[in-house]
This record gives structure tokens, sequence and C-alpha cells, in this order.
């Protein structure tokens, strides 16, 4: 089942939240800045054994002080017009979160809305993307949550799923 929900994904009590980070898996700005300030310290010593992260690929790390057990961190693509493979990436990022989680047999997950921030993806595109990677893995999980931080996200989502 596919959930789509405003909210702080900090917040949510689930298997694995997602986390849109930057190669260096050490915190930034948006969601990841959230997240690492919610997890707590612990994530930054943790990240730092990971030696960063690549454009599309995806890392595991605990939750620590989030109510979610653990985190799957994803580099987004930074849009650059659609000529540099971003939409591919962007797909790739969500597959391998999805092939993460089902290798360690997690059940729920939440995902952001990756690289539609700073990164520059438009949203549209990203959504789609994002919801036919959803599709793809729907029957493999208990729950997917599209965790979106401002109502015109939400909005999108849910129209956009309709439409499926």
């Amino acid at each position: 089942m596919i959930e789509v929900i405003q909210t702080d994904i900090t917040t949510l009590d689930v298997d694995v939240i997602v986390n849109a980070a930057n190669s260096s898996l050490l915190g930034g700005g948006g969601v990841d800045g959230a997240i690492h300030q919610a997890a707590g310290p612990e994530l930054l010593v943790f990240n730092k054994r990971h030696n960063g992260c690549d454009t599309g690929e995806a890392k595991l790390s605990p939750g620590f002080n989030l109510p979610a057990d653990w985190i799957i961190h994803t580099v987004g693509p930074v849009w650059k017009g659609g000529g540099q493979k971003e939409a591919e990436l962007l797909r790739c990022c969500y597959v391998n979160c999805f092939k993460l989680a089902l290798s360690i047999h997690l059940d729920e997950i939440a995902f952001p809305a990756i690289s539609t921030g700073v990164y520059g993806f438009p949203l549209k595109s990203a959504t789609q993307i994002a919801i036919t990677a959803m599709q793809e893995y729907e029957n493999n999980f208990k729950r997917i949550i599209a965790c979106c931080f401002q109502e015109k996200d939400t909005l999108l989502y849910k129209a956009m799923l309709q439409e499926c």
C-alpha cells in the first residue's frame, strides 16, 4: 500500500526512513540536516565509516534517536536540465533503497521527495519517477510512504497516484 502523508519524516515510527543525503553522508540542509539533527551525533560518527555515497546509490545506518529503526541514505541527482541522466539516476535512488530495505527484511519504508529541494529536480517529473518505482515494489512491503513536507508536494503526489 502506498500512502501519501504531510509531516516531518523524522517523526515517523516505521522500519526505515530514507534520507535525501549529499554525497558525503555527513549532514547538510533540508531533509538531510533534519534527519542528522533528530538522529543525534552518533549518526555522523557512524556515517564517516561509509566514506560517502555515489549518486543513485544507497547506504544504511541505524536510526539512533529517531523513532525509525533504520535510515537509508541516498544521493539524488542535481538537476542540470535533464540531459545528464538525471531521471535514470533518480530512479536508481528509489530502486536501490527498496533493494536495500528488502535485503534486511524491512516491511515499512518512508521516502521524502528526493532531489526536489536544492537539487532542483522538477517536482512533477520527480513525483512520477517516485510513484512508478513505489508501484513496482508495492507488493513487497506492508507500507510505502511518500512523506511530503510541503502541501503542494502532498497534493501532487495524491493527484498523480489517483491517475495511476
